[in-house]
């Protein structure tokens, strides 16, 4: 398997200390390791709280021919921007996994809606890290 673009967006970065009773109390260096053990595939782990940032990494998919596995974070609620970006990389023939740690449709209304899924290759949600190797798992199929 080539490399896997594994993206994540605005306050990713403080997972660990961030509501644990909703993210749980590992960090993206937990994330990377349990990813790593998987043995699918190069992780390329990255987190931003820039949405122009996000937008460029999936340019860098498309012309890379890179799978990706996105959690958007808020941006999932409203970012038509991310969204044009998520359908230039399945629109080529490109895969774009949205993944969410939590089950956004168990939490507050406004996180119900993901204007990100209607162009996203598959949608997993609610299985804390394990959101992201079954994520993973679906790329490394897909692939072959």
């Amino acid at each position: 398997m080539t490399t896997v673009l594994v993206l994540n967006g605005p306050n990713l970065g403080r997972l660990g200390s961030r509501e644990p009773d909703v993210y749980g109390n590992q960090d993206l260096a937990a994330l990377r390791s349990l990813l790593e053990g998987e043995k699918l595939g190069d992780i390329d782990l990255r987190q931003t709280d820039d949405e122009g940032e996000l937008i460029g990494w999936l340019h860098e998919a498309v012309d890379k021919k890179l799978p990706v596995i996105l959690n958007p974070a808020a941006f999932t609620h409203y970012s038509y921007a991310l969204r044009d970006a998520v359908a230039l990389v399945t629109t080529s023939g490109g895969t774009v996994i949205e993944v969410h740690i939590s089950n956004p449709h168990a939490r507050e209304e406004f996180r119900h809606n993901s204007v990100i899924s209607g162009v996203a290759t598959g949608v997993i949600a609610g299985f804390g890290f394990n959101s992201y190797v079954l994520a993973l798992h679906a790329v490394g199929r897909s692939a072959s």
